[in-house]
């Protein structure tokens, strides 16, 4: 099982859900492969925003290993589940391809806590360390769900 999670620039939202999920995987020891990007390359090979490192380090996750890298065509290919963070880079996917096996695949990431509601992850870059902390328990909550249907859906 291959999951990508995607924000904007790739440096706050999605690395703190790759860094969760991976700690989710491991957890319930999944079979999963866990990535990130950003729909925008602003950051790309930059490390997360050091608040995302922070809350994930006080939650006992390390992403300091990541790099921002912009979403590739193929990555729609690459992974079995792709999920966005908010409706602009959902849209902003959606457009990059009218496969509907691709398609398929997009999800905006609240939906699993939250079905059909549309939620979104509010980005917390231009928010104080609140936001962050937010952003963490949100994600957390999610990716939890995440792999708790994996778990049950796979039996892996």
């Amino acid at each position: 099982m291959k999951i990508l999670m995607v924000c904007l620039g790739n440096i706050c939202r999605s690395p703190l859900a790759e860094g969760i999920m991976k700690a989710k995987a491991a957890k319930y020891q999944l079979n999963a492969e866990v990535d990130s990007a950003g729909t925008a390359a602003y950051h790309a090979g930059e490390r997360p925003d050091p608040r995302s490192i922070e809350v994930a380090a006080r939650n006992s996750i390390d992403i300091t290993d990541q790099r921002a890298r912009k979403f590739r065509r193929e990555d729609f290919s690459n992974f079995d589940l792709i999920f966005a963070m908010d409706q602009s880079n959902y849209y902003d996917l959606a457009a990059l391809t009218d496969n509907k096996k691709h398609l398929e695949k997009l999800h905006l990431i609240l939906n699993k806590t939250e079905p059909g509601k549309n939620k979104e992850v509010p980005d917390p870059y231009y928010g104080g360390d609140k936001g962050f902390d937010n952003v963490f328990h949100m994600l957390d909550e999610a990716c939890e769900a995440i792999a708790l249907e994996i778990k049950n859906n796979h039996h892996s």
